[in-house]
């Protein structure tokens, strides 16, 4: 199986081991070890939630920097709508668009152009009686790693498009090589401004039968600051800007399922509300929904760790934007789904801790588990550097880690022994 390619790191110097992260992540892909925290490749859906919660900043995500050596001779930047929300009292987008063309950037191609084609994309697919209901957004790479690792049963009900981001970086090169004939692929550097580590995993995760467009990833708080010493107001922006109120929406919780036209949906936000959403799903005690749209990020893109911006002031801001914007400046040609919009790669099941090698095995183990979980205080205190009691068991089964380990037991043993010395002295 390929390995997976995660952007989300640790700074082991940084790290005291202050099992915040431990508690928090989702998946629980964390541990403490040897004092600081280990993070499990196999379960990390790199939705960001340690580097959230950190308080040492001992966790980072990893992705390109504006001094980096993708720069080719033709450099197009693929702004994030999530971008425009993190500066205040701004009118125009074209200012922020502007600021990427001084920057060095020799074109910009908005991400919230193509959001909006995907929006007319995902009403097509909602006519279609043969998909499983309810359709679930396929546009954060979060949810869908989520899937892939925890609820085989939902691969179907993912909405087959690809991400905007995507068709932003197919349609910009396309374009440029249009109208630069002399230019070539290679001569081109597509660049995407992200919002969160988990669109750096997927550019790196993309496999070679559907190689992706885009060339390199930067962050938004990287750029923000580049920015701000460009962008003069008094200087008027060349108008660049083509998107509406529905491609900038994409950047909010709701934004997307607005944008379907259709009030049989939902929009949850927050990684532990979108686990719980997906039990629901799974467990098919949802209400009778048409599309079901989730962001692992608080807000939507807005809570990205790789912003600057409070969400929630950041959604204002975008607010006051839209306001006087065109419902949506982009639509789709003909009544068919273009076949390149399709991502013709299914999610694959990808279990993480797996128990054994075959039935018997991993029954076997289930007990042991089992077994061990009665045993413990259930607590779920994390001392033992697991998240759960629960999990330790699991440990302690796999041989990561010894019963003694679990230090409530321990005192609880070593308090009965001072208790038998006292009595054999008396």
């Amino acid at each position: 199986m390929k390995q997976y390619k995660h952007s989300v790191s640790l700074d082991v110097e940084k790290c005291k081991g202050c099992t915040n992260c431990l508690k928090r992540c989702p998946t629980e892909a964390i541990r403490i070890r040897n004092g600081h925290a280990v993070i499990d490749a196999s379960r990390c859906i790199d939705c960001g939630e340690c580097i959230r919660i950190c308080p040492y900043k001992a966790k980072k995500a990893v992705c390109d920097k504006l001094s980096g050596t993708w720069r080719r001779a033709w450099n197009i930047a693929l702004p994030a709508p999530s971008l425009y929300g993190q500066f205040d009292n701004l009118d125009d987008v074209d200012y922020v668009l502007q600021g990427l063309l001084d920057l060095g950037f020799d074109e910009v191609r908005e991400v919230a152009c193509s959001a909006e084609l995907v929006s007319d994309y995902t009403r097509r697919f909602l006519k279609r009686s043969d998909l499983p209901r309810p359709v679930i957004s396929s546009a954060c790479p979060v949810i869908t790693r989520l899937i892939s690792l925890r609820y085989p049963m939902l691969r179907d009900n993912v909405l087959p498009l690809l991400p905007p981001v995507e068709i932003a970086a197919s349609e910009a090169r396309k374009k440029a090589l249009a109208e630069h004939p002399e230019l070539t692929s290679e001569d081109i550097a597509v660049v995407f401004i992200s919002p969160c580590p988990a669109k750096v995993s997927y550019v790196k995760n993309r496999s070679e039968s559907r190689a992706t467009e885009i060339d390199a990833v930067l962050s938004i708080s990287e750029l923000y600051f580049e920015l701000l010493g460009v962008m003069k107001k008094e200087r008027t922006p060349t108008p660049v800007s083509r998107s509406g109120m529905v491609g900038i929406g994409w950047a909010s919780t709701g934004g997307e399922s607005a944008a379907i036209f259709s009030d049989r949906y939902l929009a949850a936000d927050g990684i532990e509300n979108v686990n719980r959403v997906l039990e629901e799903i799974d467990n098919g005690s949802i209400p009778d929904l048409e599309f079901v749209e989730l962001n692992a990020c608080p807000g939507g893109c807005v809570g990205g760790t790789m912003t600057v911006a409070n969400p929630y002031i950041a959604q204002a801001r975008l607010q006051s934007i839209r306001r006087y914007l065109p419902v949506s400046q982009n639509f789709a040609d003909g009544e068919d789904v273009p076949s390149d919009c399709l991502d013709s790669e299914p999610i694959s099941y990808a279990p993480a801790g797996v128990l054994g090698s075959d039935r018997e095995s991993a029954i076997r183990m289930m007990r042991e588990i089992e077994q061990l979980s009665k045993s413990l205080p259930a607590l779920d205190c994390g001392s033992c550097g697991a998240p759960s009691c629960r999990a330790f068991a699991s440990d302690v089964a796999l041989g990561f880690s010894h019963p003694s380990e679990c230090i409530v037991a321990m005192r609880k043993q070593l308090r009965e022994l001072l208790d038998s010395e006292e009595e054999g002295s008396l």
